[in-house]
């Protein structure tokens, strides 16, 4: 018959195996087992981390409501958080990059200790923001050699730089707490430096957001940073310099720390050893809540800077309300685990 190949039975495996061009997909349908856009979860996990904001402001209200609506309480939450927030904008692109550092923490000891030495002082405040950018970047530059072409492992490496960073800034203050006497450095914690009442050391967590931002969603570091935590092996037979990649991430990371120690001189007026305590801990655990994946290939900034703001807020709350810090750990210590918990069942959806 001529039209024999029309009248091939339903059950045939040449159609069984060819659906029309405009059947829908069984993974686009409504039941149990539909999967949601990527960009969609990480939207719905920022959107929760806003609610979660809201929850923690409400319940602000209700328990200290004269101090924690006030302006200075608002104020002093944005400042404390800003400093650990430059911090984790770094930690970000080095755990979506497929990485960990252990080493922030002591970096920003060290660049703190390092631009507040008396000969650093005398090139006035130019000179100690060059100096802590400059021991940042550099502490990082190293991380990354050693990971990238050492090559080691970075739980190692970044563990390593954290025990020589902090020896050295021992070494360096000999224990002592070293005061900054340039006026202009001191005048920018000052409420006199305040822009529209927004404090200077918030702008700047402000600016290196934004850029941070760029960074990751609209420039082709970003693209490979998300390429090489994904699967760095598929990245290099794209194309991608993984080693060189790997190095500028770290030393990205390196210079957030930077930065972060000339802040926290500004805020404490000072530079000591023991600055950046567990600043590696708390990066961490703001990132993670904020939707970064520990395994690398996605996170966002966004996120991350939300999930800085609820830790501070909850250590906020907790001193108004006179509660023990060791409930404030344990309080910590579960949003982690509700973090780390929500992740594996978002992975579970994606596409």
């Amino acid at each position: 018959m001529t039209h024999g190949a029309t009248s091939e039975p339903a059950s045939s495996p040449s159609l069984a195996k060819s659906p029309p061009p405009d059947a829908p997909s069984p993974a686009a349908g409504r039941g149990p087992r539909a999967r949601l856009p990527l960009g969609s979860l990480t939207d719905v996990h920022s959107l929760s981390l806003v609610g979660v904001l809201a929850v923690l402001s409400l319940i602000g209200a209700i328990t200290a409501p004269d101090q924690f609506l006030s302006v200075d309480n608002v104020q002093l939450i944005l400042t404390q958080a800003s400093v650990i927030g430059v911090v984790t904008v770094g930690m970000t692109f080095v755990i979506i990059g497929g990485g960990i550092d252990l080493s922030v923490g002591a970096i920003v000891a060290l660049a703190s200790v390092w631009c507040t030495t008396v000969a650093t002082q005398e090139y006035g405040m130019g000179g100690m923001i060059f100096c802590a950018l400059a021991v940042g970047l550099g502490c990082g530059l190293v991380n990354g050699v050693l990971i990238a072409y050492g090559p080691m492992v970075p739980f190692v490496a970044t563990l390593a730089m954290l025990a020589s960073a902090r020896g050295l800034a021992l070494q360096i203050t000999e224990g002592r707490t070293q005061i900054v006497t340039v006026d202009s450095v001191l005048d920018l914690g000052g409420r006199d430096a305040y822009v529209l009442g927004v404090p200077p050391l918030v702008i700047i967590f402000a600016g290196v957001t934004a850029i941070g931002w760029v960074l990751l969603n609209r420039t082709t570091f970003g693209r490979r940073t998300v390429a090489i935590g994904g699967n760095p092996e598929a990245a290099r037979l794209a194309g991608i310099a993984v080693k060189r990649q790997r190095l500028m991430i770290y030393g990205l990371s390196g210079l957030c720390c930077g930065v972060a120690a000339f802040m926290l001189v500004v805020l404490s007026g000072s530079g000591q050893n023991t600055n950046g305590n567990l600043y590696e801990l708390n990066a961490i655990a703001a990132a993670i809540i904020g939707g970064t994946l520990l395994s690398g290939g996605r996170g966002t900034i966004l996120g991350a800077v939300l999930g800085v703001l609820v830790f501070q807020t909850i250590t906020n709350l907790f001193t108004l309300n006179n509660l023990e810090s060791a409930v404030q750990q344990i309080a910590q210590g579960a949003i982690i685990v509700a973090a780390v918990l929500l992740q594996r069942r978002t992975a579970a959806q994606q596409p």
